[in-house]
Parts: structure tokens; C-alpha cells; sequence
């Protein structure tokens, strides 16, 4: 069965389904759904979790039957996550998740399945609808530039803030549709606020706006700028500071996906302009945006969506790798078209 978002909470208090299949690109979006689902199944006494990484190098869909297969030594009750990023489930990974939802007991173990956007072929195959016989699929959607400002204001109040209508402007230009950094800055203003409860434009600016720290935007658009310099310094502080390296690379995917796809629409007759206009670029950022695409050909993008592959990996732990060391790579080799 299909699961809305905004309904899940609603979904899981009423019962639980013993598989679930969690798709979508924004980070603290699938991350909050999962820690929805993960929270009932303690509830429902899955003591015990089992994760496999199926995007990982050496990762073998029978060891995962197996796991599935065996009973648990401590618990009754099981949490069993696969995690499949966006690696495709193929021919095994279809036959697998098929046999384990022909045969799953509604009283048994939880399988969660956790992957990036889906596309229609993935939609349509045998394993996804077999999910939505049994279980719940759940697909996470970008929030749009328009809905961002209601997104921030029901976050507020969700953690006993109000907000005045500049502060949360203020708020939306900042983040430009960054849901985490969004979350971690009204985590940040609920301090500041203190028992007022009310943020105004001025606590914003205090808080959050501070233009004498470093932060991921100013990083972006030195990146997009081809400062390789001030990027690579920028990069070094943020993680000085303590940034998360999830944060810089969802940041660093996201605006490189954007210029892999403007690059997609131009071959197929658009101009920039258009180009960007139909991506949903920010008009005071077209000119930057631009720039760097006129600047970084589409087999740099490529590249560099490889190196991100490589820095989610050394994130996760799979590969002895150093995530901020990629990075920086990647902000050298947007400094120009001469490959480095």
C-alpha cells in the first residue's frame, strides 16, 4: 500500500506492516521516516537489528536471505534493514526481496528497505510491487521552493516556536531548500529564544546568519565560482566547526545533480536560461549557476558524482577513505576546465 508521508505517524499508531520500503533523495526527510518506523518497531518488541549495506563492495543478497531466514538468538522479534542508496536490487536483489515478502509473518520480523528515488522501471518491477502487496511503500518528495516557507513554520511550532513572517523569509533564503540545515538552525533558534518563544528577523540574523563563520553556502558558491582555494579553506573550517560531512555532501550532490541535469536539458535544445528556468533555479542564482556551467563539462560532473559514490562510502564506513579529503578534490577539479 501506498504511505504519505504526512500520514505516517497516523499509519504507525494504528498498526504495523511487516515490510516497508522507504524511497526518496531528501536526507532528513528519509531519515525522520525511518526513525518513525525503526520507534514502532521497538514498540512492537523488535529488540534486535540487523542492517545490511547492499551498496556496498562484497555485499551478497544471500547472506541477507540467510540472516532473514535464521531466527534470532535474542529477540522474538527482528528489525532487518537493507540499505540499497542507489544501487539497483537486479535480478538478485529482486528474487530475494520477492521471497522474503511470499513467505513474511505479519507477527514476525520488520524488513526495512531504504534506497534513493526510484524511477518508473523500479516502480513497475516485480520485488516493489510485491512490497506494495504486503507492506507499505513510502516516497519522499523534495519540498518545493513555495512550500518551504508553511515547511518552516510548522517545524517552529512543532518545537513551540512562532516566527514573524521576515524571520521566516530570512530563514528560507538561507537554506534554500536545505531541509537539514533548515532543522539544525531552528534547533538552534529554539536556544537563542529562549522562553520568549518568538523568533524575530533580528534573532535570525544573531543566530544563524552569522557572515563571520564559514558555512555550506558560502562553500557552494566558491565551489560553483571555480575559488578553489577559498573552497578547500572553507571546507576545512566548516569541518573544524564541527560540520557533519553528511551535511557537505548532500550539498555538494545536490547542486552537482542540478548541473548534470541542466547539462541534459541543454544537448536536448534549451538554452542556459531555459535551461534553468525549468530546473527551478533561483533567479539570484542563475548567474552563478551559469557560470559554472558554462565552466564545468559534463564528464567533470561525472567524475565527481564517482568521488561523491566514494565519500558516501567513507561516511558509512565501508572504505578507509577520508570524506573531506574527496571533497577537496572535487573543489580543485571545478576550478577549470583543464582537468587536474
Amino acid at each position: 500500500m501506498q504511505i504519505y508521508l504526512n500520514k505516517l505517524d497516523q499509519h504507525l499508531q494504528k498498526s504495523l506492516l511487516p515490510v516497508y520500503l522507504v524511497s526518496g533523495d531528501e536526507p532528513l526527510q528519509l531519515q525522520e521516516c525511518c526513525d518513525a518506523i525503526r520507534r514502532a518497531a521497538r514498540q512492537k518488541g523488535c529488540e534486535e537489528r540487523l542492517v545490511h549495506h547492499a551498496d556496498a563492495n562484497g555485499f551478497k543478497w544471500d547472506d541477507f536471505s540467510a540472516d532473514s531466514n535464521a531466527l534470532s538468538l535474542f529477540a522474538s522479534q527482528r528489525l532487518i534493514e537493507v540499505r540499497l542508496g542507489k544501487q539497483k536490487a537486479g535480478k538478485d536483489g529482486s528474487a530475494a526481496l520477492t521471497e522474503y515478502c511470499e513467505r513474511c509473518d505479519p507477527d514476525g520480523d520488520l524488513l526495512l528497505i531504504i534506497c534513493d528515488k526510484l524511477d518508473k522501471n523500479t516502480l513497475n518491477s516485480k520485488w516493489v510491487k510485491q512490497i506494495d502487496q504486503v507492506g507499505g511503500v513510502i516516497r519522499i518528495w523534495p519540498i518545493e521552493a513555495q512550500q518551504l516557507p508553511n515547511w518552516i513554520d510548522q517545524r517552529l511550532h512543532s518545537v513551540g516556536l512562532r516566527a514573524e513572517a521576515e524571520a521566516i523569509r530570512l530563514l528560507v533564503e538561507r537554506v534554500e531548500g536545505n531541509l537539514l540545515a533548515a532543522a539544525q538552525d531552528i534547533e538552534k533558534l529554539k536556544l537563542y529564544a529562549g522562553d520568549q518563544n518568538l523568533v524575530t528577523a533580528e534573532l535570525v540574523r544573531e543566530a544563524v546568519a552569522d557572515s563571520a563563520r564559514y558555512n555550506v553556502f558560502d562553500l557552494v558558491d566558491a565551489l560553483l565560482g571555480g575559488q578553489a582555494k577559498q573552497a578547500i579553506r572553507m571546507l576545512r573550517g566548516v569541518r573544524d566547526e564541527g560540520t557533519d560531512a553528511t551535511s557537505i555532501h548532500w550539498i555538494l550532490r545536490r547542486e552537482i545533480r542540478l548541473l548534470s541535469d541542466l547539462h541534459d536539458t541543454m544537448r536536448k535544445g534549451s538554452n542556459p536560461h531555459q535551461a534553468m528556468s525549468q530546473h527551478g533555479v533561483w533567479k539570484n542564482r542563475q548567474n552563478l549557476i551559469g557560470q559554472a556551467l558554462g565552466r564545468i563539462p559534463l564528464k567533470r560532473l561525472q567524475r565527481a558524482t564517482a568521488q561523491l559514490a566514494e565519500a558516501d562510502q567513507a561516511i558509512k564506513g565501508v572504505n578507509d577513505e577520508n570524506p573531506w579529503r574527496i571533497f577537496e578534490q572535487i573543489a580543485v577539479n571545478f576550478k577549470s576546465k583543464t582537468p587536474t
